[in-house]
């Protein structure tokens, strides 16, 4: 197969036989993984100017991974050299930089390029995508087999609350942080108490004269438990790289009992709840404060966060917890529905990103003309989480309900990545040109997932929460059990699962 790299002289129309979108842990993984079954006609396109997804553009103070380095990384990578059980952002984004760089996966990389449209020709068989550049040049790409490697958390959510477009002083989401503004000696307001706003709340409160925290939901928050690993044992992980895979081994059991409590387990629930509420006791002396702090659902229900220093800065005496409903923001304040005004100098939104609705901003047409944001118009649905009916040699990573609310979620990257794998082979094996799950299989998978969901904490939890679509209610981003089940589901393609059209004889597969 030609290197798409020879067609990058020619902007205006490349010809591939993959195409990723996306280059975050999923593309990488893709990629690399093509490579390697020497699938070499592909281009991966990025909109940001460097690999790590959501690992490159989050860089809030603080920002650091939930889940033990040395399980959230690739099987294949292990990395003998993290400094710390769980990693910082740097950290993390220099690693998949590293991981690009072994595999020689630069040259299919194209940087500061936008998805924006595909179409799938049905006469040609192919899909043709409309891209653009940061400068604003439009780029066309053919393709044979297009990947989705975006994932959910690119996407930012902000509330919506009256008077936000007439705030005067700096504001911005914490995935587009702002490091030039001074936050130092100034009344500052932060919106949300979610995985991210724990994280970056305690290292600005320090430099704040005044800082805010509207809360509108308490979060479960367990302690963190972060060390930092020492010469001594980063000199065993590299001279026994025995080790490192029993490491991994023991932290992906630890983290996968815990599904238990999700998907119904009422002790293992009432356990994890346990070890919450001591958390914050210990952390919290003040009565009041610490029952404004209190989740009022079951464990689980919402993400479960990690902290060690999130209660603690409310004993700080310049940060106060607000927990009435905003009404609205003035130029200079924000206004709570009991009529309370505090003035704000600067706004910081940690309010999370759209996960529920993938392709914001995007347009994939596919047989018949049928955009994909009608074919979801009653929920995001795929089978097995990869292929959606009506969308042809279309293959989506971390699609709906793969995530994870218990363990790593790159587990789940690398058996979808190793299932498309699989079905590109066969593809080319047995001369197929069109590759398209059954509208059944599709329906039957999908309802077999929500009946399963109905079930576990994240639906009868008490809760709403992003995981939850916030037209019907059901959950579209959690694959309802172990990820040794998922594992297992994926390791074989079961073609009567789709419809296949063979190509030509002379067609080149």
């Amino acid at each position: 197969m030609p290197d798409p790299s020879r067609n990058r002289d020619n902007p205006a129309g490349i010809s591939v036989d993959v195409l990723i979108v996306g280059g975050g842990f999923s593309g990488i993984c893709m990629g690399i993984k093509l490579l390697e079954a020497g699938m070499k006609n592909f281009l991966i396109i990025e909109k940001s100017e460097d690999v790590g997804g959501t690992w490159y553009e989050n860089r809030y103070p603080g920002c650091a991974c939930d889940v033990p380095s040395h399980l959230y990384s690739f099987s294949f990578e292990r990395n003998p050299d993290w400094t710390r059980m769980f990693a910082s952002q740097q950290e993390i984004w220099q690693y998949l930089k590293s991981c690009v760089q072994r595999h020689g996966l630069s040259p299919y990389i194209r940087f500061n390029t936008r998805f924006q449209e595909g179409v799938w020709d049905e006469a040609e068989g192919h899909w043709r995508i409309s891209a653009k550049d940061n400068s604003g040049n439009n780029l066309g790409i053919r393709a044979r087999v297009l990947i989705s490697g975006m994932g959910a958390l690119h996407v930012p959510h902000y509330p919506e609350i009256p008077g936000v477009e007439r705030f005067a002083g700096p504001s911005f989401h914490s995935s587009t942080w702002k490091p030039e503004v001074d936050l130092r000696g100034k009344s500052v307001a932060v919106v949300g108490t979610g995985a991210s706003a724990i994280q970056f709340i305690p290292h600005i409160a320090p430099r704040t004269g005044k800082l805010y925290v509207f809360q509108r939901t308490a979060p479960w928050i367990v302690p963190r438990l972060d060390f930092g690993i020492s010469d001594k044992w980063r000199e065993r992980f590299r001279r026994l790289p025995s080790l490192t895979w029993f490491v991994r081994k023991f932290l992906f059991f630890s983290l996968e009992w815990r599904v238990l409590s999700f998907l119904g387990d009422r002790f293992v629930r009432e356990y994890l709840e346990k070890i919450a509420r001591r958390h914050l006791e210990r952390s919290v002396r003040d009565p009041n404060l610490r029952a404004a702090l209190t989740p009022r659902y079951h464990i689980g229900c919402k993400r479960i966060l990690l902290s060690d220093d999130f209660y603690p800065v409310f004993k700080r005496p310049n940060v106060e917890l607000v927990t009435e409903k905003i009404s609205e923001v003035l130029e200079r304040s924000i206004v709570t529905h009991d009529g309370v005004e505090r003035p704000v100098d600067v706004l910081i939104y940690g309010t999370g990103f759209h996960v529920t609705d993938q392709f914001i901003g995007m347009k994939l047409f596919g047989r018949r003309g049928v955009e994909i944001h009608d074919a979801w118009r009653n929920g995001m649905s795929a089978y097995l989480g990869v292929t959606v009916s009506g969308f042809p040699n279309f293959f989506i990573l971390l699609g709906p309900n793969t995530g994870l609310g218990h363990n790593s979620v790159v587990l789940m990257i690398e058996a979808q990545v190793g299932y498309v794998i699989h079905c590109l082979r066969l593809m080319r094996g047995r001369k197929i040109a069109a590759m398209e799950v059954r509208a059944e299989s599709q329906k039957h998978f999908a309802a077999n997932i929500q009946n399963r969901m109905a079930r576990t904490v994240w639906q009868s939890g008490g809760c709403r929460s992003w995981y939850q679509d916030i037209h019907t209610g059901e959950n579209t981003t959690l694959w309802p059990g172990s990820v040794i089940g998922y594992m297992r589901e994926m390791r074989s393609v079961s073609f009567s699962e789709y419809e296949l059209t063979h190509a030509f004889p002379s067609q080149d597969s």
